[in-house]
């Protein structure tokens, strides 16, 4: 069994129904979501839109490899609506975002996956919420 941390975040549609069917599908395909950080609202990062988000983190216990982790959950936001990562390499407007932040000690880069998440530490709704389910692995 492996130890995964996961960053959820949507600012289209039902944003709350959004991440609970995103996490029932994450507990369902991925592995048993062990803790939940509480949810924040947040304005878009990286580009901008009218439209604030909601995000949160989870820990996820699995025994899918990271590629599998990364592919499982590409199926899981194109299920929940998600047609495409970026426009043209710009961030805009989701139903749903799962990024993989942590497997593990594991250290990782790859065309496809890099972990940690490389922009994670810049994303303060990513470190808040990391913070209240992990507070040991986030640096004060």
């Amino acid at each position: 069994m492996s130890t995964l941390y996961l960053s959820l975040g949507t600012n289209l549609g039902d944003r709350q129904q959004n991440l609970k069917s995103a996490l029932e599908l994450i507990g369902r395909e991925v592995g048993t979501v062990v803790s939940a950080s509480d949810i924040i609202e947040t304005e878009p990062w990286g580009f901008d839109s009218p439209n604030p988000f909601l995000n949160m983190v989870v820990k996820v216990e699995t025994h899918l490899q990271p590629l599998e982790v990364l592919h499982t959950t590409q199926q899981i936001e194109r299920k929940l609506g998600r047609s495409q990562k970026t426009v043209s390499g710009e961030y805009h407007d989701r139903l749903i975002d799962i990024d993989i932040l942590l497997y593990d000690n594991l250290v990782m880069k790859t065309p496809e996956l890099t972990i940690p998440h490389p922009l994670m530490y810049e994303r303060k709704f990513v470190m808040e919420p990391l913070a209240q389910i992990a507070p040991e692995l986030v640096k004060s």
